[in-house]
C-alpha cells in the first residue's frame, strides 16, 4: 500500500481532489464508478490520524471538493444580472460547499471519537456521515441536492428507491465504497477481505434483479402536452421578448390533435393571477377545450405566491395551488423586510420578503388522467414532497423554471432527482421545464419523451399508469434512521467499555 501524504495540509488537499472526482458519478457525468473508488480511498486518507480534530478537517476537505465541484452550477442564477449580483458568484459557490461540508466535517469528527480502530472508525462513519446526510435533507429547510444516492439514477441500482429511498441507498452506498476500502489499508483474513465487497454484490445483484420485472413499455392513460417556450432567464421578463415568448406557446398549445392535457412551465404567464383573464381567455381558445396546468404568479393583499393553476376547458380557474417549499435567499430572504432596506434581496423575490409558502401538498383532478400532485421546481428535490396528505395521486406534476442554472450540471442534476420521486412513489411524472430539459417520466425513472435544453416546442407523450404503493412511500425514511441511531448507540457504548478497560 501506498502511504498517504505526510502533513494535515497536504492530506486535505488530496481529500479534496478525491471528492471533486467522487462528484463525477453525478448527472452530467453519471461515471458512479469513480465515485465509488473515490470513497474507497477515504479510509486510506484517515490512515494514522488518530486525532477527532484531524479527522475532522480531513472530511471537511473531502467534502467541500465535492460539494464545490457538484454544486459547481450555483453561479449560474449570479451571471443572469452580472452588474448587480455577478461580485457573489465565487462567494456564493464557497460559501455554501463550505458551509454543506461542516456536515461531514461533523461526522468525521464523530466517527472519530467512537471508532478507535480501523474497521470500527469505519463503521462509525458510515452511520455518521449517513446522518450528516439526513441533516442536510432536513435542517433549515434542507437541501438534499447532490445526495449520494443520485450516483445510481442511470443504473439499475436506482430501482432499490421503491424500497429503501435515497438515504437508505446512500446508505448501502458508503457501505460499498468504504468497507473494501478499509481491506486496503488493514491486514485482514482474505476471507473477511472479500466479505468487505459483500455489499457492493448486494447492490449489483438486487438492482439487476429489479431491472428484470421492469417491461419494456408501460400501460398509458391519456395524453399530455409539455410546452417548453425556451425563454432564457434575462429575456423572460423583458417586455420586448415577454409577448414572443407567451405567443409560442398559444401557438403550440394549439396544434392539433388536441391531448387531454396542456401544461406550461413555472411562472409561464407574464402576468399576475389577477390581470391574466384576457390571457386565460387567449390559452383557452387555442386549447380547444382541453384542460391546461400553468404556472403563474398571484398575489393576495401583500403577499405573493409562486403557483400552479388548473383552467377548465373555458378558461376559468378551477384550481389553485401555492408552492410550500420555498428557496431561502432565492425565493424568500429571511428578515427580508429589514434585508430589503440594506438593498438585499431574494433573486425572484417580490421586494423584501419575497414569496410566501402555500399551505402544503395537494392533489388535483384531470379527469381520465386521474389525480397530480403538482411540484413547483425545487420541491421535486425533496422526497416527502412529493406525497400529499390527501391520499396517493395517480401522477407528478413538475413545472419549473431552470433557466436559473444554465446549461451545464444543474438543469441535468434537476432532472435525475424528478425521476428518483417517481421511482420511490411509483408514479409517472409529467415535468415541464421552461427551457429544459421537459420530460415524460414513467414509475420506474425511465426518461419516455422529453426535449433537449434550449430548444423551444412541445411532446405529446402518453401518460404512463401508476404502479402500486411503493415500500418507501408508506414507510418513508423513519425506518433507515431508526437502524442508524440504533448502531450510533451500539459503537457509543462499545467505545465507552473500550474507555473503561
Amino acid at each position: 500500500m501506498i502511504a498517504p501524504p505526510r502533513g494535515l495540509p497536504l492530506r486535505m488537499l488530496v481529500a479534496a481532489g478525491l471528492g471533486a472526482l467522487a462528484a463525477l458519478g453525478l448527472a452530467p457525468y453519471g461515471f458512479w464508478a469513480i465515485t465509488m473508488v473515490a470513497l474507497a480511498l477515504v479510509p486510506w486518507i484517515l490512515h494514522g490520524v488518530d486525532t477527532p480534530g484531524r479527522v475532522a478537517w480531513l472530511g471537511w476537505a473531502l467534502a467541500s471538493g465535492y460539494f464545490a465541484h457538484a454544486l459547481i452550477w450555483i453561479v449560474e442564477p449570479f451571471l443572469v444580472d452580472v452588474a448587480r449580483h455577478g461580485w457573489m458568484a465565487p462567494f456564493a459557490l464557497v460559501l455554501l460547499s463550505g458551509g454543506l461540508a461542516l456536515f461531514w466535517a461533523a461526522a468525521f469528527w464523530a466517527a472519530a471519537r467512537l471508532g478507535h480502530s480501523g474497521p470500527m472508525r469505519v463503521a462509525a462513519l458510515i452511520m455518521t456521515v449517513s446522518l450528516a446526510e439526513f441533516a442536510r435533507a432536513y435542517v433549515l429547510t434542507g437541501f438534499p441536492w447532490a445526495g449520494l444516492a443520485q450516483i445510481w439514477v442511470e443504473t439499475p441500482v436506482s430501482l432499490t428507491l421503491a424500497w429503501i429511498g435515497p438515504q437508505g441507498l446512500g446508505v448501502l452506498t458508503l457501505m460499498a465504497a468504504l468497507l473494501p476500502g478499509l481491506a486496503l489499508v488493514t491486514r485482514r483474513h482474505p476471507v473477511m477481505r472479500l466479505m468487505s465487497f459483500l455489499p457492493a454484490l448486494i447492490l449489483a445483484v438486487v438492482g439487476l434483479g429489479l431491472a428484470r420485472t421492469v417491461p419494456a413499455e408501460s400501460a398509458t392513460t391519456g395524453t399530455v402536452r409539455i410546452v417548453q417556450p425556451n425563454a432564457p432567464q434575462h429575456q423572460k421578463w423583458d417586455p420586448d421578448y415577454m409577448p414572443a415568448f407567451f405567443q409560442r406557446q398559444i401557438d403550440f398549445t394549439a396544434a392539433s390533435p388536441q391531448p387531454d392535457l396542456v401544461v406550461w412551465p413555472e411562472t409561464a404567464v407574464p402576468v399576475l393571477l389577477d390581470y391574466a383573464a384576457e390571457a386565460f381567455a387567449r390559452m383557452s381558445e387555442a386549447a380547444q377545450g382541453t384542460p391546461l396546468a400553468v404556472g403563474i404568479q398571484r398575489r393576495d393583499g401583500s403577499r405573493h405566491f409562486n403557483s400552479l393553476v388548473k383552467l377548465d376547458g373555458g378558461g376559468d380557474v378551477a384550481a389553485i395551488y401555492d408552492k410550500h417549499h420555498l428557496v431561502p435567499f432565492g425565493e424568500y430572504f429571511p428578515g427580508g423586510d429589514f434585508a430589503a432596506r440594506l438593498g438585499l434581496r431574494g433573486f425572484a423575490a417580490q421586494e423584501g420578503d419575497g414569496y410566501s409558502a402555500g399551505p402544503g401538498p395537494v392533489l388535483l383532478d384531470f379527469g381520465r388522467l386521474g389525480r397530480g400532485l403538482p411540484l413547483i421546481c425545487y420541491e421535486a428535490v425533496f422526497p416527502e414532497d412529493a406525497k400529499s396528505g390527501a391520499g396517493r395521486g395517480d401522477f407528478l406534476l413538475q413545472v419549473t423554471n431552470d433557466a436559473w442554472f444554465g446549461e451545464f450540471a444543474g438543469p441535468y442534476q434537476h432532472l435525475a432527482q424528478a425521476r428518483m420521486r417517481a421511482i420511490e412513489q411509483g408514479l409517472p411524472m409529467v415535468r415541464a421545464a421552461n427551457t429544459g430539459i421537459s420530460a415524460m417520466i414513467d414509475p420506474w425513472g425511465r426518461v419516455v419523451e422529453s426535449l433537449p435544453l434550449g430548444e423551444a416546442g412541445f411532446i405529446d407523450a402518453e401518460l404512463p399508469q401508476p404502479l402500486p404503493a411503493t415500500l418507501y412511500s408508506r414507510i418513508g425514511d423513519w425506518p433507515v434512521l431508526g437502524v442508524l441511531l440504533i448502531g450510533l448507540v451500539g459503537l457509543w457504548g462499545n467505545s465507552r467499555k473500550i474507555k473503561a478497560v
